[in-house]
């Protein structure tokens, strides 16, 4: 599945589009607590969605992290590809490197299934999207 600072980054990324509308920027420790994650973790993950382009930072007094409203639209596959990669979504359930439709592993059929339909998913639902919610309380990032 996806990693810990995979989660985390789809956290930020969410939270920070939240927040795109009142022009905010947060600092490492806003985005951190924000999130339920450590300042070290966050400062890492935020880094390289910053050098991926997929939110931004600025500094000095009035810096901090931020996204923009305006930008095009960002999808959770993007996310995952800039933490993880994608090859969760294409190798072996069970790690073989083997695997194939024409020489399957015992869950192959079953996993490729579950684990198309959750590529599509990741690549049609926005950071957007998932923000609005976010922003008028009906979803949260942390308990």
């Amino acid at each position: 599945m996806l990693s810990t600072s995979c989660k985390y980054a789809l956290r930020a990324t969410v939270y920070l589009m939240s927040e795109a509308k009142e022009n905010r920027r947060f600092s490492i420790k806003d985005v951190a607590e924000a999130i339920d994650a450590n300042e070290h973790t966050s400062a890492k993950i935020l880094q390289l969605l910053v050098k991926s382009d997929i939110i931004k930072s600025a500094k000095g007094p009035t810096g901090g992290f931020y996204m923009e409203l305006t930008g095009p639209n960002i999808y959770l596959i993007d996310v995952v590809r800039v933490i993880d990669g994608d090859h969760f979504f294409f190798e072996c359930g069970l790690g073989l490197k083997e695997c194939s439709e024409a020489k399957p592993c015992p869950i192959h059929h079953n996993y490729k299934a579950a684990r198309e339909k959750l590529f599509k998913e990741f690549s049609t639902v926005s950071i957007q999207q998932l923000s609005k919610n976010l922003a008028l309380g009906k979803s949260f990032l942390k308990r």
